[in-house]
């Protein structure tokens, strides 16, 4: 099961959001995506505005390159950010960019 996130526009996190390289388009998040940026006070829109930024978080080289290079050929963006001292948080938007996803590894 997913919850839609949304957005108020006169937040600092949603004017961020203007200066995106894609458009997310339905943003989602799992339970166990949820509760972990509530346990570590991580707004949804801060990591939302990285991701739609280019900025990949913790991911590998190649998977950097990948991101870069599916800006411009349509495919799959994964970002992966540290949200605690352990806790790993993923957000992923799909290849046709109908929906980006808030995830822990766990739940992939």
């Amino acid at each position: 099961m997913y919850q839609v996130i949304t957005t108020e526009a006169d937040t600092p996190e949603a004017q961020a959001l203007s200066s995106h390289k894609f458009a997310p388009c339905q943003i989602v998040a799992t339970p166990g995506a949820l509760a972990a940026m509530e346990e570590h006070q991580c707004p949804p829109l801060s990591l939302l505005a990285r991701h739609l930024s280019g900025d990949w978080g913790c991911v590998p080289a190649e998977d950097a390159q990948a991101n870069n290079l599916a800006l411009n050929a349509g495919g799959r963006v994964l970002s992966s950010y540290l949200i605690g001292t352990e806790t790993r948080l993923w957000v992923i938007t799909e290849w046709d960019r109908s929906v980006t996803t808030f995830l822990l590894p766990s739940e992939y």
